[in-house]
């Protein structure tokens, strides 16, 4: 049986910054037009982290049933090693699931919105079937495209709406450009795992590009960012200070570009989860300022 300290392992934390990050941004982007709302911010900060440990325990249930685990750099997959049984793994997601559903609830009856419980039950699928199901999209190389929709636009402008009841040219950019640094975290956790996920038929989209291409795909992903938080500052001065981020930027792009393979990639994963988080913090307190 899995220990507590395992099962906090299983949850990803590592990953939890690409929840609050969409949650800073939006919260942000609703201040710059007068709308902050801390309790409905709350809400959503509780609905994103919610979200990403239940599709952690869901890629980890799915992928240790396949076999894709069985020899895998990284994190403890509790599946995978045996260290928790499948259907506890998998109770545990849609537990994490539910307590984001039921905080996506009250913020929904607060709001009024009631449109947006279909947008949370299209998250929450989308989160399961990203490697769950007969045929998942993360095998067939959309994992990105899941991600950059999810933990990016409908996040952030989510978030934006259910505060100010509109969303904002500022809202779209920073909506764009944490979907991108949340695809970036993905996108180096699967050049990590290229030669294993070949062996196991995982198709993502660092398999199909070829890691030449991958790699300098997330190089992009980190420095786009930095120049649409920029074009923020035409609605609010202070988001230059996203560019304090440059030279942490030029730090995790080198050892990508440099070919580093297997536990190499391990700090740029948790750097680029940090670098996600600063962003978050300083495009969000650019707006509001």
């Amino acid at each position: 049986m899995a220990t507590s300290s395992e099962w906090v392992a299983g949850a990803r934390p590592r990953t939890l910054p690409a929840a609050a990050t969409p949650v800073i941004v939006g919260s942000g982007a609703a201040a710059q037009i007068d709308g902050f709302h801390l309790g409905a911010a709350l809400l959503a900060l509780v609905v994103a982290v919610a979200l990403q440990v239940g599709v952690n325990y869901a890629n980890d249930y799915s992928d240790g049933i396949r076999g894709t685990d069985l020899d895998r750099v990284g994190p403890l997959r509790l599946t995978g090693s045996g260290a928790a049984q499948a259907s506890q793994v998998k109770t545990a997601a849609f537990a994490s699931f539910g307590v984001g559903a039921l905080a996506g609830l009250v913020l929904v009856l607060i709001t009024g919105h009631w449109w947006l419980l279909l947008v949370g039950a299209l998250a929450i699928a989308a989160a399961w079937y990203y490697t769950g199901g007969k045929n998942p999209y993360g095998y067939r190389g959309l994992g990105e495209v899941g991600v950059f929709v999810f933990f990016g636009l409908v996040a952030v402008l989510g978030t934006t709406y259910t505060q100010a009841d509109r969303i904002s040219v500022p809202a779209v950019l920073g909506a764009v450009a944490v979907g991108l640094l949340a695809c970036a975290i993905l996108m180096v956790n699967n050049i990590r795992d290229v030669p294993t996920d070949m062996v196991a038929g995982k198709r993502t989209l660092a398999v199909r590009l070829g890691e030449f291409r991958a790699r300098r795909l997330y190089v992009a992903m980190i420095w786009l960012p930095l120049l649409l938080g920029v074009l923020c500052a035409f609605a609010s001065g202070w988001a230059v200070i996203v560019l304090l981020l440059a030279f942490p930027a030029v730090l995790l792009s080198i050892p990508v570009v440099a070919g580093a393979r297997g536990l190499l990639l391990v700090p740029v994963l948790a750097g680029t989860g940090m670098y996600e988080l600063g962003f978050g913090l300083l495009l969000g307190l650019g707006l509001a300022l």
